[in-house]
């Protein structure tokens, strides 16, 4: 029976926040921040203890309802630490077949740092998963980003020269 070849889809997201290096990395090894630059609207809600930083081998169990409002499970392994520039999440268990999402961390000011986030995916579902990602899961993705950015742009703001976690 001839195999079916599965695309493998590339989300690149870039933002600058207006924070040093080390606070954003702060906030961002931090795995209790993910809550604050979550949708409401995913029902995001971790079901481990977590640690105040990230390491390699780090695994986070959660609750999210990312598409059509369904719950799933989701376990992400951190894979991957080089503090405070990149560091890289896994899915283990979840929806996708295939989910890599490298976080990466550069001073471009004083008090300015560029956030690249590249994620590497795969749908469930085959073919089926394809058009999903036609007409949903891409959009889901852009969303969740923006209000991300808006989100970090709005604690940016309020901190100032205060801790922005």
């Amino acid at each position: 029976m001839p195999q079916t070849i599965v695309p493998i889809y590339t989300f690149k997201r870039t933002q600058v926040v207006h924070i040093p290096l080390q606070q954003c990395w702060d906030f961002f090894s931090n795995p209790r921040n993910l809550e604050k630059i979550t949708p409401r609207s995913l029902n995001f809600r971790v079901k481990t203890d977590l640690p105040a930083e990230i390491y390699p081998g780090l695994m986070i169990e959660y609750k999210v309802s990312p598409l059509f409002g369904i719950p799933v499970s989701w376990l992400t392994e951190i894979v991957h630490v080089n503090k405070p520039q990149h560091f890289i999440d896994e899915q283990r268990v979840g929806p996708y077949r295939l989910w890599h999402h490298e976080h990466f961390f550069r001073e471009i000011g004083p008090d300015e740092v560029e956030l690249r986030d590249l994620i590497h995916y795969v749908p469930p579902l085959g073919p089926i998963g394809a058009l999903i990602n036609a007409v949903a899961i891409r959009r889901q993705l852009a969303r969740i980003f923006e209000f991300r950015a808006e989100a970090l742009q709005s604690m940016a703001q309020a901190a100032g020269a205060d801790s922005f976690a």
